[in-house]
């Protein structure tokens, strides 16, 4: 009877591991499919074709999304497409400046092409928009639990401990009997 009951809560335990272990494995790679378009053209992760300095992530994106435009050797400036307002470059970090445009709402799906003016010069860089506006999958795993949600799991976790100490210690005091 006790092996069955140490079996019961060993596989109890194994199971709320076992339930956490998606969340753990929850980040997965960056280079993913849309539909029949890749996500990363260049090989490179970051979206770009590694013909000029100036890289897109993600390459596919829904429309009402935001996507990242990252420029090499260029200390400053203005990134514009039909796709998206004009944003303009920020920081310049080991020769590298990024910048964030959020793609219209009503943008048409397909082939756009962003500009961008850097130091007298023109770069440009391709990428998809995709229709619909992706999944509204609320926050899920985005957010790190709070300090109220970790005090409170620890106390269950204890009081299952001392709940479980106290059910041993009472058990072979009477004797081990059911």
């Amino acid at each position: 009877m006790r092996a069955a009951r140490t079996l019961a809560v060993t596989a109890t335990a194994f199971a709320a591991v076992g339930l956490a272990a998606p969340l753990a494995a929850a980040h997965g790679p960056s280079n993913l499919a849309v539909g029949h378009y890749q996500v990363d053209q260049g090989g490179d992760g970051r979206g770009g074709d590694g013909a000029n300095s100036v890289t897109v992530s993600p390459f596919a994106v829904h429309q009402g999304a935001t996507l990242t435009i990252t420029v090499r050797g260029c200390a400053g400036g203005t990134v514009s497409s039909n796709a998206f307002p004009t944003v303009t470059l920020s920081g310049n970090v080991n020769g590298v400046s990024t910048a964030t445009a959020r793609i219209h709402n009503n943008a048409t799906p397909g082939q756009y092409n962003l500009a961008v003016q850097c130091g007298g010069r023109t770069l440009t860089q391709t990428f998809r928009v995709l229709a619909g506006q992706g999944a509204l999958g609320g926050i899920g795993g985005s957010l790190a639990p709070s300090s109220t949600e970790m005090a409170v799991g620890g106390s269950l976790v204890a009081a299952a401990a001392l709940g479980g100490g106290l059910f041993i210690a009472r058990r072979r005091m009477s004797g081990g009997r059911a």
